[in-house]
């Protein structure tokens, strides 16, 4: 049995056992075994492809492998034939996927997010119970001063109207010169309409008589008229030209004679542009005659091209008047004391 004369002589007597058994028997030949292992090979592939697992893709097509690591990105498989992938992001998984990876407690949580929960499983919206308030009455259908006198807020909007009023028939008293007990005494009698009838009736200016100035005053400026043939302006001596006591008479100027505008006011009359007057024009007064009547002037506010704005006194109440230069027919300028 040693040295293998046994088996030469057992197959001798049994030729069905002398396939192993003989000197040349192909278990000892390389070629069979290259077979052997192929075939062993083989075998162990199919068992591998057998356990492995089929997992479909959103693309439609299917991915054969196992688990060999996974994260929040993706998963990584072991391939059947020993090769490892590339990681595949869970988006690239179909539903049915990722439903086989949702199998595995590891991987279920980071799959969940995105695996589509089906219209049955989703969870119902609560009921929408509509519960009865405490409305507002609607007010009835009445005319806007029914509405005012209905309500406290109405009624508060009425005297504050009822107020400011009255206080308007008062400025309107102040500015046209009007007694004050009367403007707001039909103020109050007929609101809003009393101050209109007031304001639309033209201002009142009291006139003052002016002494007419003496027949030749040699303290008035005259200027001739321009002859037609020779087209020369005489002019008569000025009052710096006077005596003394003949500078304390007034000083007319009168259309004709003089032009009145711009120029004239700003040359003649500087001193009577300031709030407060200083030098030789501190006790003088300007008296403006015009087509509506005088006015005594105060001071002069502003002046434009076509009108001079003057500040005149109307009893005991300042006021601002315009005077176009075309309505001046005489000015006089004289001494307060005079």
């Amino acid at each position: 049995m040693v040295d293998g004369q046994f088996y030469g002589l057992e197959s001798a007597q049994n030729p069905g056992l002398n396939f192993l058994s003989r000197l040349t028997s192909v278990c000892y030949n390389t070629r069979v075994r290259q077979i052997a292992w192929t075939i062993f090979t083989l075998c162990c592939g199919l068992f591998l492809s057998a356990s492995a697992e089929t997992y479909s893709l959103a693309d439609g097509t299917a991915l054969v492998g196992d688990i060999v690591s996974f994260d929040d990105i993706g998963v990584k498989f072991r391939m059947s034939d020993g090769s490892y992938s590339e990681r595949f992001a869970w988006t690239k998984f179909s539903q049915d996927g990722l439903k086989q990876l949702a199998d595995n407690s590891k991987i279920k949580p980071l799959v969940e997010p995105f695996m589509e929960i089906p219209v049955s499983a989703r969870p119902q919206r609560p009921e929408v119970k509509v519960q009865d308030v405490t409305r507002l009455e609607v007010p009835p259908a009445q005319s806007l001063f029914g509405a005012l006198f209905s309500s406290s807020v109405g009624l508060f909007a009425l005297i504050l109207i009822y107020a400011a009023n009255i206080y308007a028939g008062f400025e309107i008293a102040v500015v046209r010169a009007r007694p004050k007990a009367l403007v707001m005494g039909l103020a109050a009698l007929l609101p809003i309409i009393g101050p209109i009838i007031f304001l639309s009736i033209p201002l009142r200016v009291e006139a003052v008589p002016v002494e007419a100035p003496a027949e030749g005053d040699p303290a008035s400026f005259a200027v001739a008229e321009p002859s037609p043939v020779s087209g020369e302006i005489q002019v008569t001596p000025g009052s710096w030209q006077a005596p003394a006591e003949a500078k304390a008479a007034a000083q007319v100027f009168q259309r004709g004679q003089f032009t009145f505008n711009r120029r004239f006011f700003e040359t003649k009359f500087s001193g009577f542009f300031g709030v407060v007057r200083h030098g030789a024009d501190k006790d003088k007064t300007m008296v403006i005659k015009t087509g509506g009547g005088q006015y005594i002037v105060d001071r002069i506010t502003r002046i434009a091209t076509a009108d001079v704005h003057l500040e005149v006194v109307v009893g005991e109440v300042r006021q601002e008047v315009m005077v176009p230069f075309t309505d001046i027919l005489e000015i006089q300028i004289k001494s307060k004391v005079s």
